[in-house]
């Protein structure tokens, strides 16, 4: 995995577009995209601003490859998945946590509905 691969792969795991992490950097989105799209090699220093700006450590960035294999694997245990979840920032848990909650309350509501149902036949 190259350099901007593994940059593209965490900066849309982050959820940010090159447009927002540009801005960040006070840099160019088109030079962005270069860097990304490996036209060109970034400074150390613009490394550096960048895995900052992306909340990761220079390791993580040199680790993405071994990172993101097989995170979307339907076939994780339930425990792996679980020590992943454990790894995202703290909001990111909130978010997956919210939607969670969501979609056992819409599932013990369409049984709810389901039963009741049943039982005016």
């Amino acid at each position: 995995m190259t350099l901007g691969e593994a940059l593209k792969k965490i900066r849309e795991a982050r959820g940010i577009s090159q447009k927002e992490l540009a801005l960040t950097l006070k840099m160019d989105q088109a030079q962005y995209s270069r860097i990304e799209s490996g036209k060109t090699d970034p400074a150390f220093t613009v490394v550096v601003k960048i895995t900052q700006a992306l909340d990761i450590n220079i390791s993580q960035l040199l680790d993405a490859e071994t990172l993101f294999e097989n995170i979307h694997s339907a076939d994780k245990s339930l425990m792996e998945k679980i020590s992943l979840i454990e790894t995202l920032d703290e909001n990111e848990k909130q978010a997956l946590f919210a939607l969670v909650d969501s979609l056992i309350t819409k599932k013990r509501l369409k049984d709810s509905l389901r039963n009741t149902l049943q039982l005016m036949d």
